[in-house]
């Protein structure tokens, strides 16, 4: 039984509970007008069910009913004894058949003929009368008598059946049985009560820290573990499907398609993931919105995609599951994408951004562009879009539950829109730091890991690019954001103290924060904001720790905004200001820029490069007469760069064997692939991670190197990867 038939039946058993007393009050009390309009919704929503999962008997004989009802709400019948009797045989009815379909999957053998066939006769005004079966027979037969003159005789109540008995004991569903619906706000209080008893076992677990009697700790370790098991409980009753907020999609993609001339396929994948009942209803309308751009905006006419050699028939796929403790939900389509000349155009008319910034900007910013407040590229406003008030929404919406919005489109392909979104709001697992003397609580969602470094590694290891601290984490340049400069607090740091980093991710970027001090992680209760402090960015929210007192929750996307680490805008802009002009339209590529031996500037895609290694002078061996290393369990050949072009100058292999290097340094390896195999480039130091636009450019001088061009305004020396992954292969001339 899937979770849709068994919602099914829990609410056609709450329904039919409902049926039986308003049928008996009706009988009481004919005038009765919103009781009978409200048996009349009932059967309405059992018989539009019924017919949706196919169950075609129950479908019938509820519409039967429901067109029985509808006459009488019209005044057009008035309701009797009989009637009473033929409806309560309907819920009877219906209570079979879901027996039934919870017993084998099927409705049963009855098609309740004769019941719809006594349901139209007083529908038509004909008076039923059930009468007492012959002793002789087993079952109660009805008797269709037509009315002589109204008004209808009277019926005279008989210890007669009804046309349909209730299900045998054995039948009862057992779904009804074992389901319970509790009210959202009932749950939401629980959730409270169970926060509270969090914190309160924190406290307890804090302060039983510095006690010694067994028992105590005993206590406080049991108290522990059913806290946990109480909490986890309590969430579980809180989360639901996504699926059940999906259910609408098909109709809302169908409706929208057809008002837009279009044709598309709709499908969905990961309808049984589960999320928080808040967090379903914080995403309800962002979701709604992306759905209906990429039908308005993002799939072509039947017309347009055939000339573009695409089937007729857009795709847009809803695809839900979860990664890294979150739940990521793609809406993907196969429509035209977003062409970022023509959003960057309609920016800078619409003066959201200047033409100087937008020259400047990436594709993937350009794109991104479209987050912006009053943007549309909509040439007209229509019923469905162009008003330019939706994806900035979408974006703050979802950031507001610390969730994310990613956008990803290729021109002519199609668009990739996905959401992160947390799994609950309520209690989380967090990271607690300290900045000048004051705690702040770190979402372990966006935690990536702890670095400590020294005095002397962060002297050495701390530069400044673009008047930005940055830090290599292996081979990577890691921007720096110091929280108490964020936050306006003294900074307490001197220069001979080490450096607590706490490595973050902000929707696809990292950054390190700098922190005091870094304890423990503990799950923490998460408390709003007062409206003095929700303007403030870098907060999400506050907590009440074990020994008290109260604790600021960090907003991660927001110290990422503040700090200009998504945006990207402060190193862009630094970046780019001596650039010239022709350079920022030229393709730009991501280069690892690096000296080798000689003192040569070098540069290689980043493409190619595997990982950034440094070896000891004891981890290098030799085989033959070249150096190598072992390396992943295979064994690397390592490559002089420098050497190895003047080597391929003279004109293929040396015999002799390489200098030695210095013991007293570790040496600088650049582990690169080329034709399927690994090759570690010497080098003397890496100089920078660059995105690029290589402007000018020639032809090469010596064998080895591809081409010579102008980085970062400094001549610099492309090699051919492949060929010096070729000169570590055997020589094979005679």
């Amino acid at each position: 039984m899937n979770d849709v038939i068994r919602e099914f039946l829990l609410e056609s058993h709450e329904n039919l509970a409902q049926l039986d007393a308003d049928l008996i009050a009706l009988e009481k009390d004919p005038s009765g007008r919103e009781t009978l309009a409200r048996a009349f919704r009932t059967l309405h929503t059992v018989k539009g069910t019924a017919g949706f999962l196919g169950y075609v008997k129950l479908q019938a004989v509820a519409h039967s009913a429901e067109h029985l009802l509808s006459k009488l709400r019209a005044g057009e019948l008035a309701f009797n004894p009989p009637i009473a009797t033929a409806l309560l045989g309907v819920v009877d009815a219906i209570r079979t058949a879901l027996a039934a379909v919870e017993a084998d999957g099927t409705e049963g053998a009855d098609d309740y003929a004769d019941l719809i066939a006594v349901l139209d006769d007083l529908r038509d005004g004909s008076s039923v009368q059930v009468k007492p079966a012959p002793a002789a027979e087993p079952k109660p037969q009805a008797v269709v008598a037509p009315v002589v003159s109204p008004p209808p005789p009277p019926v005279t109540p008989v210890p007669a059946p009804s046309l349909v008995g209730p299900p045998d004991g054995d039948q009862k569903a057992a779904v009804a049985d074992t389901s319970l619906r509790v009210d959202v706000g009932l749950l939401d209080k629980l959730m409270m009560l169970v926060g509270e008893l969090v914190l309160a076992r924190n406290q307890i677990v804090q302060f039983s820290s510095t006690q010694e009697n067994a028992d105590f700790l005993g206590t406080v370790q049991r108290l522990n573990l059913l806290t946990s098991e109480l909490q986890a409980g309590v969430m579980k009753t809180r989360m639901q499907p996504i699926g059940n907020m999906w259910s609408k999609f098909p109709r809302v993609v169908r409706d929208l398609a057809v008002a837009c001339g279009k044709k598309v396929r709709f499908e969905m994948d990961g309808q049984e993931t589960e999320l928080d009942k808040t967090i379903v209803e914080s995403i309800r309308d962002p979701l709604t919105h992306i759905v209906r751009n990429a039908v308005d905006h993002g799939i072509e006419k039947p017309e347009v995609r055939t000339s573009r050699g695409k089937p007729a028939e857009g795709r847009l796929s809803l695809r839900a599951y979860h990664e890294g403790g979150k739940v990521l939900i793609e809406i993907v389509d196969d429509g035209g994408g977003i062409d970022p000349v023509r959003v960057r155009d309609k920016a800078v008319r619409t003066k959201l951004v200047s033409a100087e910034d937008a020259m400047r900007m990436s594709e993937r910013d350009l794109i991104n562009l479209v987050f912006l407040p009053g943007f549309s590229t909509a040439e007209q406003v229509t019923h469905f879009s162009g008003r330019g008030v939706g994806m900035d929404v979408v974006r703050t919406n979802v950031e507001k539950i610390g969730g994310g919005v990613e956008l990803e489109s290729v021109l002519g392909r199609g668009t990739t829109m996905r959401m992160k979104i947390p799994l609950t709001l309520a209690i989380i697992p967090a990271l607690t730091v300290t900045a000048a003397g004051e705690r702040y609580c770190i979402p372990q969602v966006s935690l990536v890991e702890l670095v400590h470094l020294d005095a002397e590694a962060a002297a050495k290891g701390i530069e400044s690019l673009h008047g930005a601290p940055v830090y290599r984490l292996r081979g990577n340049l890691l921007p720096i954001v110091y929280l108490d400069e964020q936050l306006g607090l003294p900074a307490a740091r001197g220069p001979a103290s080490g450096v607590n980093i706490v490595v973050l991710q902000a929707e696809d970027r990292q950054f390190g924060l700098v922190v005091d001090a870094i304890h423990d992680t503990e799950e923490i209760v998460v408390k709003p904001l007062q409206k003095q402090l929700k303007g403030i960015a870098a907060f999400a929210g506050a907590t009440i720790m074990g020994d008290g007192r109260v604790a600021l929750i960090l907003d991660i996307l927001g110290l990422a905004h503040r700090s200009s680490v998504v945006t990207g805008a402060r190193t862009r802009a630094n970046a780019n200001e001596e650039q010239p002009q022709s350079e920022t339209t030229a393709a730009r590529e991501s280069l690892l820029i690096f000296e080798a031996n000689g003192g040569e500037r070098m540069a290689i895609p980043l493409t190619c490069v595997s990982r950034l290694e440094e070896f000891a002078a004891n981890e290098l061996e030799w085989a033959g007469v070249r150096r190598v290393v072992q390396y992943r369990g295979e064994i690397l050949p390592l490559l002089d760069t420098s050497r190895e072009l003047r080597r391929m100058a003279r004109g293929g292999h040396s015999a002799r064997k390489d200098p030695a290097l210095p013991l007293d340094r570790k040496t600088q390896v650049v582990v690169c692939s080329g034709l399927g195999k690994h090759v570690g480039l010497i080098v003397d130091r890496i100089v920078d991670i660059a995105d690029e636009a290589i402007a000018s450019r020639r032809d090469a001088d010596r064998p080895g190197v591809k081409f010579v061009g102008v980085v970062q305004n400094r001549v610099t020396e492309f090699p051919d990867v492949d060929a010096l992954v070729r000169a570590t292969e055997p020589d094979t001339t005679t």
